[in-house]
């Protein structure tokens, strides 16, 4: 666990993982290809947080303050020093303060699990199923629309901490929605707000497939 400003290398990216969730990573750049050895070599963790404005490649660019701690759970190394990564998000962090990027990215972060008062006597199971039955028409109008995405049987897990992120994880939204759902304090509050970007997504997902 990460402990009150604690440091950790990060990785600055143009999507958002959320906990639970698999990110597979094509690293080349020099500076992150040290982080990974440094990590490999030490503790197989780094943060993962969105880009809000900028590239992912060459810094410059401004950051979210929340994000998930990405573990490598695979690595391969090739033959000109790129490697090839197999990541799943443990757990949702803050930024307290950005260190120096040299020689990569490194924040002082806390650990942010969710907040039990979130939501106080709510019914999460509900919750998670109603959300999980605006997932499944979501998903199928995209794979009709013949976008790539998971399937609408794709399983949730059905406790409602872990499935919430993952509905957020697989709700067919742009980066910023996602990352407006990872903010959020809890359960209750990510999955209520999910039903309701959720319920855009099919409304949109319809308009366009009406629209051939």
């Amino acid at each position: 666990m990460t402990g009150p400003g604690g440091a950790l290398p990060m990785f600055p990216l143009g999507g958002v993982l959320m906990p639970s969730m698999v990110l597979p990573l094509h690293v080349f750049e020099p500076r992150y290809r040290q982080m990974v050895r440094e990590c490999l070599d030490g503790t197989p963790e780094f943060g993962v947080v969105l880009i809000e404005r900028g590239n992912e490649v060459g810094g410059g660019d401004v950051r979210t303050g929340v994000g998930t701690v990405a573990r490598i759970v695979e690595a391969a190394e090739m033959p000109d020093g790129r490697y090839a990564l197999h990541t799943v998000g443990v757990r949702r962090i803050r930024i307290l303060r950005w260190l120096d990027d040299d020689p990569y990215p490194r924040a002082q972060v806390e650990d942010w699990p969710d907040d039990p008062d979130d939501g106080p006597g709510t019914d999460l199971d509900g919750l998670l199923a109603h959300a999980v039955s605006r997932l499944r028409p979501a998903l199928a109008l995209r794979a009709e629309l013949g976008e790539p995405g998971p399937p609408a049987t794709v399983e949730v897990s059905d406790e409602p901490g872990l499935g919430s992120h993952q509905v957020a994880a697989l709700a067919p939204i742009g980066p910023h929605d996602r990352q407006r759902l990872l903010a959020l304090p809890g359960a209750a509050s990510r999955l209520t707000a999910t039903i309701e970007v959720l319920d855009d997504a099919v409304e949109l997902l319809t308009a366009r497939l009406e629209l051939g």
